[in-house]
């Protein structure tokens, strides 16, 4: 099966993400989605799953980093699978800064997100 998302949808939804607009980044998310984290205690990072709780765990990002920010996205769209590519950078409350690349592997049904795998590069946070 094929979706109907575009590249174009994708980089709408990163732009959402920087601009901390929930409504924006869920509006192509399927309602039973799964997302897997950049961490976790598993290997896939941590499991979460609807749309639902998908939104909290996007906006508990920037409740921790109010200046998180996706740069330098790119997208593509093939069949039912997508991938994007960002780098991401946020400052927590303690002061320490992230900056990594990193990309998400999609899996896409009737034009909505249903898998979100995001995968980063593992660089140690450093004084902002």
């Amino acid at each position: 099966m094929t979706s109907s998302l575009t590249a174009q949808d994708l980089s709408d939804t990163f732009d959402a993400f920087n601009r901390h607009d929930i409504d924006g980044v869920m509006k192509h998310f399927a309602d039973d989605a799964v997302f897997y984290t950049v961490g976790g205690s598993e290997a896939y990072g941590t499991r979460i799953e609807g749309a639902e709780d998908i939104a909290k765990a996007f906006s508990a990002v920037w409740g921790g980093m109010s200046d998180a920010h996706w740069d330098h996205h790119s997208h593509f769209v093939h069949g039912n699978r997508a991938v994007s590519e960002w780098t991401f950078s946020g400052t927590g409350a303690d002061g320490m800064r992230v900056e990594a690349e990193g990309a998400d592997l999609f899996t896409l049904r009737d034009g909505k997100i249903v898998v979100k795998q995001a995968l980063r590069k593992a660089r140690p946070p450093f004084k902002a």
